[in-house]
């Protein structure tokens, strides 16, 4: 059998667009793709890296970035020639970089967000199921294992974080004609539980804090993406865990190892399981299958 390729999007040119005196905002296209997003995060890996005088912060996004300076260290005009400049130089099939990919354990069908959307069957297309039915039946699967089993079965990049602070976007690295597709909630939910698992659009989020949400409910896991006070190893540096190009790896467990993990979260114990990886588009362009096992492969090894 012929190993799937992802079928390639070829971008418009970009749309640069002034936020008052301080910020850029780029589009790099209307909708969310793998050359759009590998784009984006090329660009503004370099940014980083040429270390532009008045730059103060880099935002990348889904299929655009942002970009905030000091206009007194550089105008808005001078700003967006050097990030076409960049764009000009930006071939992302000649292009890589470090990233992590990491295992987030998930408990499927769990008791706290069964409770949440179970409250909330009136915001919700079909008020008779659970989410994970409903997706499952959309998708063309008979079973919600199945559908659990494509929700694990390759990896999510993390394509963007926002909404919440930590919250991580994340874009399954698998063919189009393999994504998964729900729409969000007919209303949006009053209530998420935090560490939720969920799913909208093409998109999983795991929910770092309980707020509302319109997302589809999955699971919960046991980790935390968010750390305001900083207590655990992996948040020495940064209160956000997930980071953009940052790659997910949702492993199924069962109630017994949520608790096992839980309780070395609440210890101020627990570290991912991850690894550092270099990741090459273009590898990840032409089998994209054979590339997810080589990714992974290296969390047991």
């Amino acid at each position: 059998m012929t190993e799937a390729r992802i079928e390639r999007t070829e971008l418009p040119e970009p749309r640069y667009e002034f936020g008052g005196d301080d910020h850029v905002f780029v589009e790099l296209d209307e909708a969310m793709s793998f050359d759009a997003n590998f784009q984006a995060m090329a660009i503004t890996q370099q940014i980083s890296d040429r270390d532009i005088a008045g730059v103060t912060e880099i935002c990348p996004a889904n299929a655009s970035y942002m970009v905030r300076f000091d206009p007194d260290s550089i105008s808005p005009e001078s700003m967006v020639e050097e990030l076409k400049e960049i764009a000009a130089e930006t071939d992302i099939s000649e292009f890589s970089w470090e990233t992590r990919i990491v295992t987030i354990p998930v408990l499927f069908q769990d008791p706290w967000t069964h409770e949440t959307l179970m409250r909330f069957r009136d915001h919700h297309q079909d008020p008779d199921g659970t989410d994970l039915e409903y997706s499952a039946h959309i998708n063309g699967f008979d079973t919600v294992e199945e559908f659990i089993d494509a929700f694990v079965g390759a990896p999510h990049m993390v394509t963007m974080v926002g909404f919440v602070p930590g919250l991580p976007w994340c874009f399954q690295m698998v063919p189009r004609n393999e994504q998964l597709e729900v729409p969000k909630y007919l209303q949006p939910r009053t209530d998420t539980p935090s560490r939720a698992v969920g799913f909208g659009g093409a998109f999983s989020v795991v929910y770092p804090v309980k707020g509302a949400g319109g997302y589809q409910l999955y699971g919960r896991t046991p980790v935390e993406v968010l750390d305001v006070d900083q207590q655990l190893p992996d948040f020495h540096d940064s209160m956000v865990f997930p980071n953009p190009g940052d790659i997910l790896n949702y492993r199924s467990i069962d109630r017994e190892e949520y608790n096992a993990i839980r309780e070395e979260v609440e210890d101020g114990t627990y570290e991912f399981t991850s690894e550092r990886v270099e990741f090459t588009p273009e590898e990840f362009f032409t089998a994209p299958h054979e590339y997810n096992e080589e990714l992974t492969e290296v969390l047991s090894a």
